[in-house]
């Protein structure tokens, strides 16, 4: 009896101590979607000429699809990375300027859904620069261009165009 007890609480020890590994989305690995995009171009379409132009002067950043239904996404201004002068994180003492400057910065990570056959991926966002985003979702349309990845923004941007470029497909 002795023994029993002794085994059954060394169990329940083992068993509270076993880190807990969630689920595992479905793999999407072959979706040609997987991958880090590197941005090409943002652009904005003139409603008056239809003509694109660059957007806000030209950004930067990163898209990346894990091949397990997990993304993140970073954009900013071209040049965001050059800002003097550095100021730390988490700290309350910010200049305002450098608080504005971080407002050129956007980003959220969360997982995805592709329907291929509209060529649409839905993303759900996680986490977000804005708070107000937190959970949200954001339909983009996909297309290819030979080996550059084309995607338009939902509905409300529609006049935008984001071309990606394969850096480590």
């Amino acid at each position: 009896m002795k023994y029993s007890i002794l085994f059954v609480s060394m169990c329940l020890i083992l068993s509270a101590c076993t880190e807990h590994v969630p689920t595992p989305l479905p793999q999407t690995s072959d979706s040609p979607l997987t991958g880090l995009w590197t941005l090409y171009s943002m652009e904005q379409r003139d409603s008056a000429t239809g003509t694109w132009q660059p957007y806000r002067n030209g950004m930067q950043g990163y898209l990346l699809y894990d091949g397990r239904g997990h993304m993140a996404l970073h954009l900013s201004t071209r040049g965001y990375e050059q800002f003097r002068p550095e100021f730390p994180n988490f700290n309350p003492q910010i200049p305002s300027e450098a608080l504005q400057h971080l407002t050129n910065s956007y980003h959220y990570l969360g997982t995805y859904t592709i329907d291929e056959a509209k060529g649409q991926v839905t993303h759900t966002k996680l986490a977000h620069s804005n708070p107000s985003e937190w959970g949200l979702e954001a339909v983009r349309n996909f297309r290819f261009e030979g080996d550059t990845l084309v995607m338009t923004p939902e509905e409300e941007n529609a006049r935008l165009r984001v071309k990606w470029g394969g850096i480590m497909n």
